[in-house]
């Protein structure tokens, strides 16, 4: 069998040649390595341990269980599971759907993730950037300060529900134009046709990519990989103009220079000037080029001048427009009309705002708008400069942190007199949990918010939420202990709140963050950034592959036998008791690699 390493780069170097179209993927699906590389890749996921609807989880996964799913892809009879429905809350207050699938499901989706991810990756635009390796909405948000400079209009786009709305017959239009193997079309006809079950009723589905399924955000990049296509071919179609013509106040005040440094003041004329008139002379063209650092230096109505700018992260996009209004509506109807006869998808027309620059569009959750600076510096010549004008700026919105402290239910927001009043509440939730998991928890929510807007223009507004979140944690150990604020900050430290904790190499402790809320751009294509922060993660440096392949029961020491591998949620789960569960704890795994019968007395409660 090939290493899949191998063959994901050979399908990766095809990727960028014209007319090439893929065939036999399909075979792909029968080399257990393949799985093994997938199983690597997804084993982590908590979620793993919640049973999709044939009431499977991730436990006792091994080759045997790979060898059985590769039988039934062999012989097309693999039928995928309706994926198990239920809701998560959005941030508006309403329900975003999810689906479940089983653990089976998820490793063939991994699978197919990896091999249409070689095909299609290489060939995505740069403007695009969810859902992809070595990107994230940083980097998205970066390209857009980067290139958006001087933006008149900014358009925020919106697709009505494009998750539920993908259009199937379309998408696997798309995906033939690069894959010859309908065996393997046939399998993501499977995907999509799956349907969810919901009240233990089994609902079709028509169209969309089930939200939550592996596949569907490299599906939903293919699909509106079309609308960035449009969209690099609209702005070639909509520029015009090298640059914006010199205003005529502008070029009226560099006359009166050139004048002045070339005749009044030139070398033969200089000699002839008295010290008054010298003095004077200086004096004047100091006041012509004070004007012209205060007058604009283009005509900003120059119609001639025309530019568009677009970035996309997932199913939220965002033009820039330079020009008039009208150009932004025309585009917008453009837009439109694309999305709603190429790809069958309707432009929301409530949520799709043309906002004008200097007011604040929302995208990915910053307040984006563009600032005129009109700050003079100087350059490595010593002569004075204008910074430049029509920077865009990010910024952190005060609801967004605001919200994420209701909810924590770390803050309470009272009115008295008209005017608001914060006040820090304790965590009931958190109070039976020990002293280090509490103060992780707030170290990790606090670390999770300066983690995503770090990189924002001012992101030290983070301190007020690093404020009322240290007040909280106070609030939450006075409950817990039965004390007064005072008490609690005398019990774990005034200057540095700390938590000590022993481990086997002496004392030690954890002490509350303090590590700033300073503007910070470094490694922003950590897509890391894109996800809830978790308080513990954990980095096993033995490869889960290995010890499959070793065949050696961790347990028994039996060698040469099949191996299954026990996974627990959470390492905090386990008690201890027992001494299976003592090894897990000492290795810092949530895995086990058993033989068939010590993994059955394991579950029987037999093993110890």
């Amino acid at each position: 069998m090939r290493n899949p390493v191998e063959v994901l780069n050979s399908l990766s170097n095809q990727a960028c040649k014209e007319g090439y179209r893929y065939e036999r993927l399909y075979r792909n699906l029968y080399n257990v390595e393949f799985f093994l590389l997938a199983y690597q890749n997804i084993y982590a996921s908590e979620g793993n341990m919640t049973a999709g609807t044939d009431g499977q989880t991730i436990d006792g996964m091994g080759v045997a269980r790979i060898e059985t799913l590769i039988a039934r892809l062999k012989d097309h009879s693999y039928q995928p599971h309706p994926a198990r429905r239920t809701y998560i809350n959005k941030k508006n207050g309403k329900k975003r759907p999810l689906g479940i699938p089983s653990f089976e499901d998820k490793l063939v989706q991994e699978v197919v993730r990896l091999i249409l991810e070689s095909i299609y990756e290489p060939t995505f635009s740069n403007l695009s950037h969810g859902f992809r390796p070595k990107r994230s909405c940083h980097t998205a948000l970066l390209q857009l300060q980067a290139h958006f400079t001087g933006t008149k209009w900014f358009i925020e786009g919106d697709i009505k529900g494009f998750f539920d709305n993908i259009d199937h017959t379309v998408l696997i239009q798309l995906l033939r134009k690069r894959i010859r193997d309908e065996y393997f079309i046939a399998l993501i006809w499977k995907f999509l046709k799956a349907g969810y079950v919901e009240d233990w009723t089994l609902h079709a589905t028509y169209s969309g990519t089930p939200q939550g399924s592996i596949v569907s955000p490299i599906l939903s990049n293919i699909y509106l990989n079309e609308l960035d296509g449009y969209m690099e071919r609209l702005m070639r179609q909509f520029n015009s103009g090298q640059k914006r013509t010199k205003s005529e106040a502008y070029a009226h005040l560099e006359q009166k220079l050139k004048y002045m440094r070339y005749n009044k003041c030139s070398s033969s004329n200089w000699e002839k000037l008295d010290a008054a008139e010298k003095q004077q002379a200086v004096k004047t063209i100091k006041g012509i080029r004070s004007a012209m650092h205060q007058t604009a230096y283009s005509d900003p109505q120059d119609s001639s001048y025309r530019r568009l700018f677009y970035i996309r992260y997932a199913d939220d996009w965002l033009c820039g427009v330079i020009g008039s209004k009208a150009d932004a509506e025309e585009i917008k109807t453009n837009i439109k009309a694309f999305l709603a006869d190429t790809l069958k998808l309707e432009l929301s027309e409530e949520k799709t705002l043309i906002t004008h620059a200097h007011d604040k569009a929302r995208f990915l959750g910053y307040d984006i708008f563009v600032a005129d600076n009109e700050s003079l510096r100087k350059d490595k010549n010593g002569y004075t400069r204008r910074t430049r004008n029509g920077k865009v700026k990010l910024f952190v919105p005060r609801e967004k942190w605001q919200n994420k402290l209701i909810e924590y239910k770390a803050l309470e927001i009272s009115v008295h007199s008209g005017q608001e009043v914060f006040r820090p509440t304790h965590r009931t939730y958190l109070i039976s949990n020990d002293d280090l998991e509490i103060l992780n928890q707030y170290n990790a929510e606090i670390r999770g918010m300066y983690n995503y807007y770090r990189i924002a223009d001012n992101v030290s507004v983070l301190g007020h939420f690093n404020y009322v979140m240290k007040f909280s944690m106070f609030k939450t150990f006075g409950a817990k202990y039965k004390l007064r604020i005072s008490q609690v900050r005398k019990k774990y430290g005034y200057k540095r709140f700390g938590v000590k904790y022993r481990t086997k190499a002496g004392k030690k402790t954890l002490y509350f963050y303090d590590g700033g809320f300073k503007k910070d751009q470094t490694g922003t294509a950590n897509a890391d950034v894109d996800m809830v922060p978790k308080v513990f993660r954990n980095s096993n440096p033995t490869s889960l592959i290995t010890r499959l392949k070793a065949s050696r029961c961790e347990w028994c020491e039996t060698e040469n036998v099949c191996l299954e591998i026990h996974h627990v949620r959470k390492l905090k789960d386990l008690k201890g008791k027992k001494r299976w569960e003592r090894l897990m704890i000492s290795r810092r795994r949530k895995t086990l690699a058993l033989c068939g019968p010590c993994h059955d007395r394991l579950h029987a409660g037999k093993l110890d």
